[in-house]
């Protein structure tokens, strides 16, 4: 069985039976079959019942904000998802016709010339809980707009995630047998892509769950795009807007309960403004209100399992330890398991596991720089590599900052954001491969030459 225990109250708010293997592997060989009609339909077709499919989620978004809550522990007050879903579905939508256009390279009298993209066949979805929708969309819009057929297996702590939307999507006449949400365990998932069942496999999740999606793609040659999430830093240079900069970070640190594969995880401040920037980012976070989700007054809820939150109280009294100094007060509402104090440290230092390691959580450590080299230096002593947000009001600046960085995305003067139009990917642990953009489509087909002598 897979079983959701909600952090609210740590009670199993729904559990599902895992599909034993022979069912499994009908259910690949029905999707195999599937595909090939479903490729041969208009682009304009499969444009529109992906399109109706994403508004028949936004339909059910007021089911689904209370389903979040009692699933990942994101407050109420947030409203879900849709607008991220439905921004980075449409746009998939929009430059699907010039993604997926045919390269023509001669039509003369004696030759046609032309290289197509054609589908991989099946795509495997593997799904993270914390943006469980807005993550899984990523892949399964353009992938079905692409002439592929789906499978998506979704994250324990959100199960009624993939339910939701293979209902939305059937309901707009996407046959069940092209978009298909499975409960699966790692064994016959792995066993699964051991046996050749998919064209291409996309992961969002840990390191570790990477290592064993490419161990059990060895060998199979299948595509397999991985997204193992990050550390990623910010840096406020000197001549940075100072309150915008700590608004934008400290919520990019925070939002989520912290659980953001893109959340801002260490900061690097110009020492002028190391003291003025830190005394705002303690304000901030002073000013949240920790609690139950389903609470329209919630700021930040739990993090979404116990253990999550174990892996950051344990980082961050290993700093204490090593000398870091803790800015925020226990909050009254912290239990000691999921519920959790956000928290800002100061004295830190790359010797600690809490500026190394992927904490996933509510906690961020602040440290001084002397000049430019030195925070490009310390952003990229990192064994991961998916964003960096740099702070100043020279553009000229940030992009020679950028060229520096070793990540999959830089950002001037935001963060935490995902850009459609822009390739989503990564380096180092971080992974690789690239969603969204045309880069998306290019991972979710693969080129096909014609080579037509006429005459």
């Amino acid at each position: 069985m897979i079983r959701c225990i909600s952090p609210i109250d740590g009670s199993v708010y729904a559990e599902r039976a895992v599909l034993p293997a022979q069912l499994a592997q009908g259910a690949v060989a029905r999707a195999q079959s599937a595909q090939k009609d479903w490729a041969a339909r208009p682009l304009e077709d499969r444009i529109a019942l992906v399109q109706q499919g994403v508004a028949n989620v936004g339909a059910m978004n007021e089911q689904i904000i209370p389903e979040l809550a009692h699933q990942m522990g994101r407050p109420i007050r947030y409203g879900g998802e849709f607008g991220g879903f439905n921004e980075r579905a449409s746009y998939m939508a929009e430059i699907a016709q010039d993604a997926l256009a045919d390269i023509e390279v001669e039509d003369s009298a004696n030759f046609r010339r032309v290289i197509k993209r054609v589908p991989h066949g099946v795509v495997l979805v593997v799904a993270p809980w914390n943006y469980p929708y807005m993550t899984a969309i990523n892949t399964v819009a353009p992938a079905l707009i692409a002439g592929n057929s789906v499978m998506l297996k979704h994250a324990s702590q959100t199960p009624l995630v993939g339910e939701r939307m293979a209902q939305a999507f059937h309901d707009a006449g996407i046959p069940q047998d092209v978009f298909q949400n499975l409960f699966l365990d790692h064994q016959t998932t792995s066993d699964l892509i051991a046996a050749k069942s998919f064209g291409f496999v996309n992961f969002t999740g840990s390191v570790g769950g990477g290592r064993a999606m490419e161990k059990a793609a060895a060998g199979t040659f299948t595509g397999v795009g991985l997204e193992l999430g990050g550390k990623d830093p910010g840096y406020v240079c000197d001549d940075a807007d100072i309150d915008a900069a700590a608004d934008t970070l400290i919520d990019g640190a925070m939002f989520n309960s912290g659980q953001c594969c893109c959340g801002i995880e260490r900061i690097y401040v110009a020492e002028q403004h190391f003291d003025a920037f830190v005394e705002k980012a303690v304000a901030i976070v002073n000013g949240y209100k920790l609690g139950n989700p389903l609470d329209p007054e919630t700021t930040i809820g739990p993090m979404a399992h116990k253990r999550f939150a174990e892996v950051v109280r344990t980082q961050t009294a290993q700093a204490i330890e090593a000398g870091a100094k803790a800015h925020i007060a226990p909050f009254a509402a912290d239990d000691g398991g999921a519920y959790l104090t956000p928290q800002i440290l100061t004295n830190v230092t790359h010797d600690m596991c809490v500026m190394r390691d992927e904490s996933f959580g509510p906690v961020v450590g602040i440290m001084s720089v002397k000049d430019d080299a030195e925070a490009v230096r310390l952003m990229n002593d990192s064994n991961f590599g998916l964003t960096a947000s740099v702070w100043t009001n020279d553009i000229t600046r940030a992009e020679a900052i950028a060229d520096q960085i070793e990540t999959g995305t830089v950002f001037m003067n935001r963060a935490d954001y995902l850009d459609p139009g822009l390739c989503w990917t990564g380096c180092k642990d971080t992974g690789r491969g690239g969603g969204l953009s045309i880069i998306g489509y290019h991972n979710l087909t693969r080129p096909k030459s014609y080579h037509l002598k006429k005459a």
